[in-house]
């Protein structure tokens, strides 16, 4: 019967062969009911040969028989199954030769035909073989069917004796033709299923006796991806000359597309005889049969079948990847854009550091007016594989941060940093930016910013996340280096982002939604979203007018929302702020808080973990100093070396110059460099490896007698909130203190943070508090709140207040015009500076409540 259906449909109306057997494509056949020579026992076939292909890709169907020759079964569902029945054979002889026919060829090689003396062959035997070794590792078929993709370790793929034997020009064949690679592993996975399937449906057949011919055997589609694809390619490299060749690049996905159904094979039916073939789309290019691949028919009106068997949707999403070298400034950083199919999809979100390997193709640039002749192309890549930093599986979140890779020699180098001891929190201090001198208490915190504490419950979506990441602001006169130092944060974090608060959106900090074609959104990451789990670092902080809102929720929750558009989502932004910022008036005022100096809200002060002030006080030893560091920069004969030619570590004579500090001696004493000292910093290259190491493999835990320490210091804070007009201590405090100490032994790469830890992080503490909360001699007074008055303006505060309440209780009303309280206040003999930024004090406090533009409302009465 396979004869003579073979026969009958590949002989002309008078008995001569069709016109694709013409071609060589097929077996002639010797007459009706009758069997090419040699062909006996190859597979049901309704053309007696390989399928007919017409110049479209397309293999033909008769409507009203079972269509056997297609090899890939898909349900009217639209699931991608490849289905094929008992009675084609999966590993059956071809007439010509005893190589395999492969079922599912065309789906997974849609552009190279098949034929029993295929190169392709011995390569499908090779990846069978390897996946039958012990050297594979790979899901199981019910993972399979799931994920529908499988991870191959490129190294141990290339150690493979099968593969060295019987594929030698892998790597050729890798560079060239990574699809096609990807193609053959898969086919010889599938095949592999399929005949583990259908050996266990004949012997369920024998057991229950169910004719094995009606029993289907169905598997999905899967896909290979490599892994550990080796050398990266910068992107400044990506060129034509890389056409139509496998690249692997890393980078920072910045904007992910919405998924949309692709078509890559679409049945068409001939309007003329109702015969149906499927024709392969090539990357998404409609693509429409010539003309009917009949022998009775030549039609060439078709209608596309969208819900047919033979037609496969696959998923597909672009999203744009940016580089991550920040070595090159002054340019916009260069970016591609990559295509994503099937398994790929939704693999990476703004913000994440994925390792892409694909092919590069070109796409045609749209001109408007270009007409027909559009000559204009931009390069893409078609992704083959992805890693995700993030969703590595060592064991810890935080396994991957910036994707930068370590080598023997950057392990080496970090063992010799570690052999410091007790004296690497100064060097790596003095290393941040050596060409600004003093402020080590400062350096130290941003230090401890850059490194972080540990994230808790990251694992556990059930638990509430912990933020493990501090907050540093610096505030104070210009001229001291602050924009410097922010500047060195960024060179030597593993993942840092350096923005402006002058000169960036709410919508750059945080997410952007850009309309694409068809009335769809993309999402485009922000700065914040950008430095997930490594610094943003914000100068001139006191310049954000509305920008601050969007800073609310990445600070302390670690994450962006959403809801625009109808677009609602939350976004990753595990990222630590250093920030620095300068007063209103030119220079700080020890008369008013930070608040009042900054003109910034309480809401966003309160989450910094510390707040440094810097003040130009005239010091006749630190100027000296100062002068003696500034002029020997300048001077010829001694100028030093660039920071990347700098020793990357101190000489072994000056370690033993370091250790003859007294263990007892506090921070600042540990830190302040001898004058006749001499440290050569750690090059920023190495230090920024050094910081990724310590944030990939270092979790401290406070030990007993830490936590100890951290609590009488929280107690004592406690103790001096007495009255409602004094700073609220809050547990937000301690979390600080307990970060700040994790981040302090992560310095050291210590799993335990000591005693010793703890009372750095204190004392940091202490100096920070001190210069925020000190009044104008000095003493330390806790009723400077970060957010209320200052010294000169409490007092009036609470006359003013006491002479609103009289009055109010008096008229019995509670709302009073701006002439009315300047009345009052003259009247009660208070004196402010500025009388409308004094109602704006009180307005913050929850005194008053500002009601229009002339007129506010007395909170601290009720009638």
């Amino acid at each position: 019967m396979v004869g003579e259906r073979g026969a009958r449909v590949a002989r002309g109306p008078r008995g001569r062969a069709g016109r694709g057997f013409r071609r060589g494509r097929g077996f002639r056949g010797k007459g009706r009911g009758q069997c090419p020579a040699g062909a006996e026992s190859q597979p049901a076939n309704r053309s007696g040969g390989w399928p007919v292909r017409s110049r479209g890709g397309a293999v033909p169907s008769r409507p009203g028989h079972h269509d056997a020759s297609a090899l890939m079964r898909v349900p009217h569902t639209g699931l991608n199954d490849v289905q094929i029945h008992a009675h084609s054979v999966v590993d059956e002889s071809v007439s010509t030769g005893h190589e395999r026919v492969y079922q599912a060829w065309r789906i997974y090689l849609p552009t190279q035909e098949f034929s029993p003396f295929s190169p392709h062959l011995i390569k499908l035997k090779a990846a069978q073989t390897f996946f039958a070794s012990d050297l594979f590792h790979g899901p199981t078929r019910e993972e399979l069917y799931v994920r529908k993709a499988f991870s191959v370790p490129l190294s141990t793929w290339q150690s493979d004796p099968a593969v060295l034997r019987d594929w030698p020009e892998f790597e050729r064949d890798w560079l060239e033709h990574g699809e096609i690679v990807v193609g053959i592993l898969s086919l010889a996975r599938h095949q592999m299923i399929l005949a583990e399937l259908k050996a266990e449906m004949e012997v369920n057949a024998q057991t229950t006796g169910y004719p094995i011919a009606a029993l289907p055997v169905n598997f999905p589609i899967i896909r290979a991806r490599f892994t550990n694809v080796g050398s990266l390619m910068p992107l400044k490299d990506l060129k034509t000359s890389a056409f139509n060749q496998t690249v692997s690049i890393q980078g920072t996905v910045v904007r992910v597309s919405h998924t949309r159904p692709c078509c890559t094979w679409l049945a068409f039916k001939c309007l003329t005889c109702q015969g149906v073939q499927s024709v392969y789309q090539p990357y998404g290019k409609f693509l429409e049969p010539i003309r009917c691949p009949g022998t009775a028919c030549r039609g060439r009106r078709f209608s596309a079948l969208r819900s047919h068997r033979q037609t496969i949707t696959v998923d597909r999403q672009t999203i744009r990847v940016q580089e991550i070298v920040q070595h090159e400034s002054g340019r916009v950083p260069r970016t591609i854009e990559s295509e994503l199919t099937e398994d790929l999809c939704d693999c990476a979100v703004p913000g994440d550091v994925i390792t892409l390997t694909g092919v590069v193709k070109n796409a045609n640039v749209m001109e408007k007016g270009a007409g027909k002749d559009r000559f204009m192309f931009q390069l893409y890549l078609h992704a083959v594989c992805i890693q995700n930093a993030k969703s590595s599986r060592s064991g810890r979140d935080r396994s991957s941060h910036a994707g930068i890779e370590f080598t023997l020699e950057d392990y080496s180098l970090v063992r010799e940093i570690h052999a410091f001891d007790s004296q690497i929190f100064k060097l790596v201090v003095h290393s941040l930016c050596p060409s600004i001198y003093g402020h080590d208490l400062v350096k130290a915190g941003f230090i401890l910013g850059l490194f972080g504490g540990t994230n808790r419950n990251q694992g556990d979506k059930s638990a509430l996340s912990v933020r493990g990441d501090p907050h540093i602001l610096v505030v104070g006169d210009p001229g001291l280096g602050k924009s410097q130092m922010l500047t060195s944060c960024v060179s030597v974090a593993p993942r840092g982002v350096f923005v402006t608060g002058n000169t960036t959106t709410s919508s750059g900090l945080t997410v952007t939604l850009s309309k694409e074609a068809g009335n769809d959104f993309a999402l485009e990451a922000g700065a914040l979203v950008l430095a997930d789990q490594g610094c943003c670092c914000i100068d001139e902080f006191d310049k954000m007018n509305s920008q601050y809102q969007a800073l609310l929720e990445a600070m302390e929750q670690q994450s962006i929302s959403i809801a625009k558009a109808g677009v609602v989502c939350s976004l990753p932004a595990r990222t630590g702020v250093l920030a620095a910022a300068n007063p209103v008036g030119g220079h700080y005022n020890k008369s008013k808080t930070v608040s009042e100096n900054l003109k910034l809200k309480p809401a966003l002060l309160s989450r910094f973990d510390l707040v440094f002030i810097l003040i130009d006080k005239p010091n006749e030893e630190m100027d000296q100093f100062l002068s003696e560091h500034i002029m020997k920069l300048h001077k010829k004969q001694t100028q030093p070396k660039s920071n990347d030619e700098w020793p990357t570590l101190v000489g072994p004579g000056d370690a033993a110059q370091l250790a003859h500090i007294p263990e007892d001696a506090t921070l600042i004493e540990r830190l302040r460099k001898n004058p006749r000292e001499t440290i050569q910093p750690i090059g920023h290259d190495l230090l920024r490896k050094y910081i990724a190491y310590a944030r990939k493999y270092v979790s401290p835990e406070l030990t007993s007698e830490a936590c100890r320490i951290l609590q009488d210091f929280y107690v004592e804070l406690r103790q001096k909130y007495h009255s409602s007009e004094s700073m609220p201590i809050t547990l937000r405090q301690l979390e600080s203190l307990k970060r700040l100490t994790e981040a302090r032994a992560k310095v050291e790469l210590r799993e335990e943070a000591t005693e010793q830890d703890a009372r750095d992080v204190v004392e940091i503490m202490r100096a920070s508090m001190i210069d925020t909360y000190s009044d104008g001699e000095g003493v330390l007074d806790f009723s400077r709140s970060l957010n209320g008055s200052g010294m000169s303006t409490r007092g009036a505060a609470k006359k003013f207040v006491n002479a609103l309440q009289k009055r109010a209780n008096m008229l019995r009303q509670e709302i009073f015009s701006v002439d009315e309280m300047k009345s009052i206040l003259s009247g009660c003999g208070a004196q402010v500076a500025n009388f409308f930024d004094f109602l704006t004090s009180l307005n913050t406090q929850g005194y008053l409540l500002k009601k229009s533009a002339k007129s506010y409302q007395l909170l601290t009465v009720e009638f």
